[in-house]
């Protein structure tokens, strides 16, 4: 199928309109991850102090633990033809739901802000480029990216990923032949739990925060390219992603803990082969334009979602240009008013995501794969008097369970709860909330009639495919 501008945004895509290959979900997550914000979240652990052996431990793992979620909610996108967010209405109803999807542009926006202020700081270490200019540039870049929109995303992220392998490829090689380090850097009898754990904890919510938008561009793949395939793509595409991409970072700040992430990398490069550095930050550069490209993308059907919710809208290309218009303002003005404390402010930012998406990704996956096992009606999600009704009880209150539960262990900047400080500032409020949300949501849904359920689901939307093939031909 030839790529064209999209014109889709929150609707349903037709069974008609579906195409591409479930392979192609692995280039656009490895692609996702493979850029400087991931290698910026590679750094965290290692500048409070952690070795690097259990730096590179905690990274592992806590990619291999976040990513798991996120890639069960891309087998959603087939299975629905839906953006992501705008399939929490099930869960939290129709008004509802605005709550997560508030959370999501905040999400949305503060990630765009900050890869534009890396990318600020990465090009004027390169060039006398202007501050302030070069995040102009880049938003305005990324928004264009972003507007015409899927296939052009995708293709463009095979490139991407194509070209980034070769360069990390051979920065790897050259690392392991090259790099020297203090062996205490290499002992694992000297363990620092907070590090770890601070590490672990930012690798994970960081795949973890993908889960907002992964259907987004899984939606135009057929329902028949399997659960498994479309979980596999995107959970070893990410994996592989942010894990490379992280221990760069671990590696980098390790040999450099004073630089910040665009020297350390460029000087790791330099280590490997002179004048090396500059291909790495650039292959890594490139990533972070596509990644702002997919992040402006989900805001817009995040955007647009919060505004059908109050105006019914005619889903066409102008209202998608419209959103990111002012979704591309916002992030500019944040990114130009960012002060110079980027880790801190990233590893702040890691934690807040953590919290506020842990209890809805438990609750989002449970009600798909537990409760209503993929059974839904597209005509009723976007109905305002469906099925699904406008407040949906079960689902607020297992969100607002999961998240006062979680408060006791939070570690942040700005708060640290008491079993947090007892543990030495140590956070672990992922693994309370995503199990206390997921039994609080199944608990909540007893008093549901599934079979009922799924019979309405299916009687609204007998002959939705004919009815748009019907008004496309009018």
């Amino acid at each position: 199928m030839a790529r064209q501008i999209e014109t889709h945004s929150i609707n349903y895509i037709p069974l008609a309109e579906r195409h591409g290959h479930v392979w192609h979900l692995w280039p656009i997550w490895f692609m996702g991850n493979a850029h400087l914000a991931t290698v910026a979240t590679g750094v965290i652990g290692g500048a409070i102090g952690g070795t690097m052996i259990w730096m590179a431990i905690a990274v592992v793992t806590g990619c291999i633990f976040g990513t798991f979620f996120m890639a069960f909610h891309s087998t959603q996108g087939p299975q629905l033809g839906l953006a992501q967010m705008i399939q929490s209405r099930p869960q939290f109803g129709y008004i509802g739901a605005l709550l997560v999807w508030i959370v999501a542009l905040i999400t949305y926006i503060g990630f765009n802000a900050f890869n534009a202020v890396l990318m600020a700081q990465t090009v004027t270490h390169l060039t006398s480029f202007s501050y302030v200019a070069s995040i102009l540039v880049f938003t305005v870049v990324t928004i264009f990216m972003a507007i015409v929109g899927h296939d052009w995303i995708h293709w463009m992220q095979q490139w991407f990923s194509a070209i980034l392998i070769v360069v990390l490829g051979a920065f790897s090689i050259g690392a392991v032949m090259t790099f020297q380090f203090d062996a205490a850097q290499w002992d694992l009898a000297n363990f620092k739990a907070i590090p770890f754990l601070v590490q672990f904890f930012a690798a994970a919510s960081y795949q973890i925060s993908w889960s907002i938008y992964v259907s987004d561009y899984s939606r135009y793949l057929p329902p028949n390219v399997g659960v498994r395939a479309s979980f596999c793509y995107t959970y070893f595409g990410a994996l592989t992603g942010a894990t490379w991409m992280m221990l760069i970072g671990v590696v980098a700040v390790g040999l450099n803990p004073s630089f910040n992430v665009a020297e350390a990398v460029q000087a790791a490069g330099d280590t490997v082969y002179p004048g090396f550095g500059l291909f790495v930050l650039l292959a890594s550069l490139a990533g972070l334009f596509s990644i702002n490209a997919l992040n402006f993308y989900g805001a817009s059907l995040t955007l647009l979602s919060v505004v059908e919710t109050f105006h019914k809208l005619s889903y066409t290309l102008m209202e998608r240009f419209a959103s990111l218009a002012v979704l591309g303002l916002i992030a500019f003005g944040i990114a130009v008013e960012s002060s110079e404390d980027f880790a801190q402010k990233f590893g702040d930012l890691l934690a807040v995501l953590l919290y506020l998406f842990t209890p809805w990704t438990a609750i989002n996956l449970i009600d798909f794969y537990v409760v209503r096992k993929g059974h839904y009606s597209v005509r009723e999600i976007f109905n305002p008097d469906g099925m699904y009704g406008r407040w949906n009880w079960r689902g607020l209150v297992a969100y607002g369970v999961g998240f006062v539960a979680m408060i006791p262990f939070f570690s942040t900047g700005l708060y640290t709860g008491p079993i947090a400080k007892m543990l030495g500032g140590a956070d672990i409020a992922m693994v309370i909330g995503l199990p206390i949300s997921a039994f609080v949501y199944l608990w909540a849904c007893r008093s549901m009639d599934v079979v009922a359920d799924r019979e309405e689901a299916a009687r609204a939307d007998i002959g939705l495919d004919a009815e748009i093939a019907a008004e496309a031909a009018d």
